[in-house]
């Protein structure tokens, strides 16, 4: 391997760790903006002050959440011109725009209201502050739509046209709302919920687990649950559709997804069988071994019985993504989102039988340890879903027009070694921050005594906490 092959590698392997960190902090700022909201409308709504002691503690978590986010997003910009310098210059006419609409329509535009969310307590309406959180809610899920959309167009890159070494917009419709990103922004949009119902719960059976405030916890838990029980099946049915879109744009990623190697058999049939699993042969023209289902390809693919689908046979063997990666993080995530929408279904059964109430939440031990391992899985599931999009989009840094050879930075050993080690040691750093000030939350647990802002707080008082009284009611303490 040459010294520029090598330098390529870094850089690309660097890159692929701070995109790696950096992925698993947005989805939860998305869902908990949206969950904060909820819960300040319905304190607003029933007066009720449990709702609002609900979104208080969780609106911690989403600082400590939401700060990590903007730290590793700045560097992800960054990473793009020092790494891949070539690719930011070439798409630049594109990817400019777009990040910047999404600076303008969403980052400062959160930036602007989520001041008064964290600080407008007290000091402006209850009206004005819901609004607040709504537009902060809003601005989240603006931003994920444009940072998917440059992504997307990545993978079906379309509106543009790629000579002397430059992408030309020719069609800002077309190329904004490229074929990948009406699927792929709802599949992430619906993820992020995913994370932060199955978070929220997990902190929510954390607590309940241990017997400390049981009444108030019981609230999110079920809530979360319910949601659980739509956006989990959600999600699967999005991934359908996502993965139908992949395979006419990007077939060449679904193949290696599927480590689809031939479109026929050798009898000129139609090659439908499923690989459950399967490992490539030394040559890399097949499959060393695999475990098949027949027709279930196609099933999954065309929803017919026996049309054909591409295989890497049908490109070039300097076209073809790797396929160990995609292959089994795909398969991964399948798996993940199967075993979540199975979880779901079993709280919604538990809160169908009554059993997620104060008195009886307690008495689900197995459940509560359930949820708790759930709230790692999305993060698992986002990881290894970006891993499978990003590496079945190989060797293509612009899917079919330019390749991530030509992207990547010329630069020597050295510097690429030493960026590798800066990004790597600052986002450690910050994953490491981001969990220590999670759990000191956590482990801190809700503020129970302070004054309820806004008017008519004084005729509610406050919510005791229970925790000497599990399986209680909610007490609430009037003012003398």
């Amino acid at each position: 391997m040459s010294n520029v092959e090598l330098s390529a590698l870094i850089s690309r392997l660097d890159f692929a760790w701070v995109t790696t960190f950096h992925i698993i902090y947005p989805p939860l700022t998305i869902g908990l903006a949206a969950l904060l909201f909820f819960a300040e409308w319905r304190w607003l709504r029933t007066n009720d002050e449990t709702w609002y002691r609900l979104c208080r503690f969780f609106e911690k978590l989403f600082i400590v959440n939401f700060g990590a986010g903007v730290a590793t997003g700045v560097t992800m910009e960054m990473a793009f011109g020092i790494l891949y310098g070539p690719f930011s210059q070439a798409a630049g006419p594109f990817l400019g725009q777009v990040l910047g609409y999404e600076t303008i329509t969403a980052f400062m535009y959160e930036a602007g209201f989520i001041g008064l969310m964290v600080f407008g307590w007290g000091k402006i309406s209850r009206g004005m502050h819901l609004f607040a959180t709504f537009n902060v809610a809003l601005a989240s899920s603006l931003s994920a739509f444009w940072i998917m959309d440059a992504n997307s167009w990545m993978q079906s890159p379309s509106g543009v046209e790629y000579k002397d070494g430059v992408f030309h917009i020719v069609d800002w419709y077309a190329a904004i709302l490229n074929p990948d990103v009406l699927a792929a922004f709802p599949h992430k949009l619906v993820a992020s919920f995913e994370l932060s119902l199955f978070f929220a719960a997990a902190v929510s059976a954390w607590y309940i687990l241990k017997g400390q405030h049981v009444a108030l916890f019981q609230r999110s838990l079920k809530y979360s649950v319910l949601a659980l029980v739509v956006v989990a099946p959600l999600q699967v049915y999005v991934g359908d559709s996502l993965g139908r879109v992949t395979a006419d744009a990007k077939p060449a990623g679904l193949a290696a997804m599927e480590g689809h190697f031939h479109t026929y058999n050798p009898d000129g049939s139609p090659n439908t069988s499923w690989n459950v699993l399967a490992w490539p042969n030394a040559k890399g023209d097949g499959n060393a071994w695999s475990i098949q289902i027949p027709h279930v390809l196609s099933l999954l693919e065309t929803h017919t019985f026996d049309q054909p689908v591409p295989g890497l046979d049908q490109f070039a063997p300097q076209d073809r993504p790797p396929v160990v990666i995609p292959f089994y993080a795909f398969r991964i995530m399948a798996a993940i989102g199967g075993f979540l929408t199975l979880v779901a279904f079993w709280g919604g059964w538990l809160a169908w039988r009554g059993r997620l109430s104060v008195t009886r939440v307690t008495q689900n031990r197995w459940f509560l340890r359930a949820i708790i391992f759930s709230g790692f899985l999305p993060y698992l599931a986002i990881w290894t879903g970006w891993w499978t999009r990003e590496v079945s989009r190989q060797p293509w840094v612009v899917y079919g027009l330019m390749r991530t050879e030509d992207g990547v930075s010329n630069m020597s050993v050295m510097s690429a070694i030493f960026w590798l080690v800066g990004f790597m040691t600052f986002e450690l750093i910050v994953w490491a921050g981001t969990w220590y000030f999670l759990a000191k939350v956590v482990r801190k647990g809700p503020d129970m005594d302070s004054p309820i802002p806004g008017e008519g707080h004084e005729q509610l008082g406050h919510l005791a906490d229970n925790s000497s009284n599990p399986g209680g009611e909610p007490e609430y303490i009037r003012p003398v």
